[in-house]
């Protein structure tokens, strides 16, 4: 193949490289998806203001865990984390904290694993050793193969925490690092109303 018979093949790879570059370019530049999901019934869930959405998952022992019968009673801290994620340690240290300075009063402590029932053994491991004595429960995937609890939240890094008044209202949504005089603050000033 001669130079000038190879231009138009060179122009022409190079040309769908360029398309190719672009379209990538273009995908990464999409903004992330947005952390409120849709409910059913078109309501948006887990924003400061929303009725949180209801669950039922089991705990790292094995028992139910049903939102909806703590909500009506007292307010819920609650944590989504991972065994896989070391700002989520912080966190849970911050919870049992939370834990201890309220025990007795009325406030219900849950952590949330996003790692799925198979790496039960491993989170309830991993809680005892830690010492927690709130509730931590397992999230699981649905029959369309979507996290029951975190995906319903709109969660979509770790850690994420929701502060939840009596009655199920999102007082409180942050995401990555809450610092201990920060949840302090939120948890003590709902606690006195």
């Amino acid at each position: 193949m001669s130079f000038r018979s190879a231009v138009p093949v060179f122009a022409a790879i190079l040309a769908l490289l360029a398309i190719h570059v672009g379209a990538v370019a273009a995908e990464v530049e999409k903004p992330p998806p947005s952390p409120v999901v849709q409910g059913e019934g078109g309501n948006r869930f887990a924003e400061p203001g929303m009725i949180a959405p209801d669950f039922t998952v089991l705990d790292v022992e094995g028992h139910p865990f049903r939102l909806s019968e703590e909500v009506p009673r007292k307010p819920v801290l609650l944590l989504f984390w991972s065994v896989f994620c070391d700002p989520c340690r912080a966190e849970m240290a911050n919870l049992q904290k939370a834990q201890d300075r309220y025990a007795g009063r009325d406030l219900t402590v849950v952590a949330v694993a996003v790692d799925g029932e198979p790496l039960r053994s491993i989170i309830g491991g991993f809680a005892r050793q830690e010492g927690y004595t709130f509730k931590v429960l397992v999230d699981e995937l649905d029959a369309m193969g979507r996290w029951k609890v975190a995906d319903a939240y709109g969660v979509a890094a770790t850690p994420t925490l929701l502060l939840l008044g009596k009655g199920g209202t999102v007082l409180l949504r942050k995401g990555g690092k809450i610092r201990e005089d920060e949840l302090e603050k939120a948890v003590s000033s709902l606690l006195k109303k």
